[in-house]
């Protein structure tokens, strides 16, 4: 059975922390996530078994610069793709202030979606999902799954036992690493936003 998964963050890339990229098409890694994603695979330990990544070009980048380092296939995984943010994808942070629906969002991840998007609530179970899936298989060594802040920030709410209003208490910072371990009693949290070198 699967021991241990490790939940990845893709890299940096120009649009971090200026807009809402969600599924938005062409968000690439610049030439500092490359290098933190290199620095991610030393820190991995052993060989993975598999890596995932999200459809997302950004972590598709990121999961194939891990994949070169171990001669592991990657396998697009939807159940890890980022959250759809409806009508504010694309949308600027700055743009984002004054509508009342992002303030209220951002107070109520367990009650609110974002317009014509996904809840939180809904991309914890479809993440959730997966991973109570990997649980059961019989796959010889740990698992790398390359997604985003939201996805894994869900998984790690879940198994931490913590709300999803509580969301900002669990960082997950570019190519960071998280990690769960599998026993007989189920899964739980080992490690959290462990950061790549700067």
């Amino acid at each position: 059975m699967v021991k241990t998964i490790h939940l990845v963050r893709h890299g940096h890339h120009a649009l971090l922390g200026v807009k809402l990229c969600g599924r938005m098409p062409g968000v690439e890694l610049d030439d500092l996530g490359c290098q933190q994603m290199a620095r991610c695979a030393e820190m991995i330990p052993g060989v993975p078994a598999a890596i995932q990544s999200s459809p997302q070009r950004r972590t598709q980048q990121s999961a194939f610069i891990l994949a070169a380092r171990f001669g592991v296939p990657v396998e697009i995984v939807p159940a890890f793709d980022e959250i759809d943010l409806g009508d504010w994808t694309s949308r600027s942070f700055a743009d984002l202030e004054s509508d009342r629906r992002w303030t209220r969002w951002n107070a109520c991840r367990g009650a609110c979606r974002p317009p014509n998007g996904e809840s939180m609530w809904e991309l914890q179970q479809r993440v959730v999902r997966h991973l109570e899936q990997l649980r059961t298989l019989q796959i010889p060594g740990p698992i790398v799954i390359v997604s985003h802040a939201e996805p894994i920030r869900a998984a790690l709410l879940h198994y931490s036992r913590i709300p999803l209003d509580n969301f900002l208490s669990i960082g997950v910072d570019p190519a960071s690493i998280s990690t769960l371990v599998v026993d007989d009693n189920g899964i739980r949290v080992s490690q959290i936003n462990q950061q790549v070198p700067a």
